[in-house]
């Protein structure tokens, strides 16, 4: 089991339960959009990121990023990462069918792909050197076509299809998680092959 210091935020009991099984750490749930309502569960979110960091880990589809942007915005940025699992078509085991979107959520992924999202989310686990953050700017995705221009939109959408990641994801995400995983020289490849 890998220990993760930071603590883990997830929309509900079904994330927590196959989170549990993988990691060894502080799971705290959202209760889906209750949290938008709940003021005690939103101050202790705040009180984790304060003392130990917070990473938020929703489902890729829109609900779990409408959960995520309220995170966003009520909790200090400096003290939150974020997970992205892939857009994986298909519909949990406990289900009769599949969600709105038909994509798996974080409960349906398997444990590598869980564990991948952690360590691209910047987690600090026991054991293992913390990932260092490359330098990838707005002006780059700019530059790029990914960001503030005509057709920037459609572009952006086909690179996170290609990257395997969530797109439902805004450019600042992107940039987020591009920071995480890539170089700016493997960025700039990927996006001249788009």
């Amino acid at each position: 089991m890998v220990k993760i210091r930071e603590v883990i935020v997830v929309e509900g009991r079904y994330d927590k339960n196959t989170l549990s099984q993988i990691v060894d750490a502080t799971i705290l749930e959202t209760g889906g959009f209750q949290i938008m309502k709940d003021k005690a569960q939103l101050a202790l979110l705040r009180k984790a990121a304060q003392t130990r960091g917070l990473i938020v880990f929703t489902d890729s589809d829109g609900a779990g990023f409408v959960i995520r942007n309220y995170l966003k915005g009520a909790i200090d940025p400096s003290l939150v990462k974020h997970a992205y699992i892939p857009d994986v078509p298909g519909k949990e085991k406990r289900k009769a069918a599949p969600g709105k979107e038909g994509k798996l959520g974080v409960e349906g992924m398997s444990p590598d792909v869980i564990l991948e999202a952690l360590r691209r989310a910047g987690a600090t686990v026991e054991g293992e050197d913390a990932r260092q953050c490359h330098s990838i700017t707005k002006q780059d995705l700019v530059g790029l076509g990914l960001s503030g221009g005509a057709g920037s939109s459609s572009k952006r959408l086909a690179l996170l299809r290609k990257l395997d990641l969530p797109e439902h994801m805004s450019a600042n995400a992107m940039l987020q998680a591009l920071n995480l995983l890539y170089t700016l020289e493997e960025v700039q490849q990927f996006a001249n092959n788009l």
